[in-house]
């Protein structure tokens, strides 16, 4: 009787320590992978047609962030980032409105019919004056919302400069790195507003170093923060 239970104990330890084991190691694969991906992360990546169009998810906000984004995009190659993804909150049509003005000029410009854009909305995380505790709800809707859409977009580019809304998704962005299933390289570029420390969205991108490329307008921002590009003021 007595071996029987022995050897009970010794089976369930050792499916026990199986059990353990494959965390262990699973856990270690994808800290393994985590870690590559930040060595890589800002690399060139391979090579390319040098014309071969990027997908690129442009995030727009409020509060003049769309007016420095549109400013940036002026000084893009057109034909080489496209299609474009304009992303907004669900509250803030003026941006898309805004987008969706510089789209049609630039058709306009070049005489073609048609623009290779879409325009889309993402719930936020947490309106401004709204308590902590709904806020927890509505960022799980945001997250979840942001994840549909990074699968339906999958971009090559993410360009963003601040808005709270592109957290989630250059989080996601940066999972799917991880995990293999498209490689994103997530520009970055601060607002000029913020002069002498990064907002909120910059730090978090900066110390997680989601960001591939991460650009600041101030030369005393470069001197704090050495992994960023001082690039002068934009606007």
């Amino acid at each position: 009787m007595a071996q029987k239970v022995i050897s009970k104990t010794h089976r369930f330890c050792g499916k026990r320590l199986l059990v353990v084991t494959f965390l262990i190691t699973i856990i270690a694969i994808i800290l393994v992978r985590i870690l590559y991906v930040i060595w890589r992360t800002g690399k060139p990546l391979s090579k390319r047609a040098p014309q071969q169009p990027l997908s690129t998810l442009i995030v727009l906000g409020s509060g003049g962030h769309t007016a420095e984004m549109i400013n940036l995009l002026l000084v893009l190659q057109k034909e080489r980032f496209s299609p474009r993804y304009y992303i907004a909150a669900a509250t803030d049509n003026m941006s898309l409105q805004k987008a969706r003005v510089f789209e049609n000029s630039l058709a306009d410009s070049s005489g073609v019919k048609g623009i290779s854009a879409e325009f889309m909305q993402i719930y936020r995380s947490r309106e401004v004056g709204q308590s902590y505790v709904t806020s927890v709800w509505t960022t799980l809707v945001a997250l979840a919302h942001a994840l549909w859409l990074m699968i339906k977009i999958r971009p090559e580019v993410v360009l963003c400069n601040g808005p709270g809304t592109c957290i989630p998704l250059c989080v996601i962005a940066f999972i799917f790195k991880v995990i293999g299933i498209r490689w994103s390289s997530i520009f970055y570029v601060e607002s000029i507003a913020r002069v002498k420390r990064l907002s909120l969205s910059g730090l978090l991108l900066y110390k997680l170093r989601i960001a591939d490329q991460f650009f600041v307008q101030w030369p005393q921002l470069k001197r704090k923060y050495p992994r960023a590009h001082y690039v002068g003021c934009l606007m």
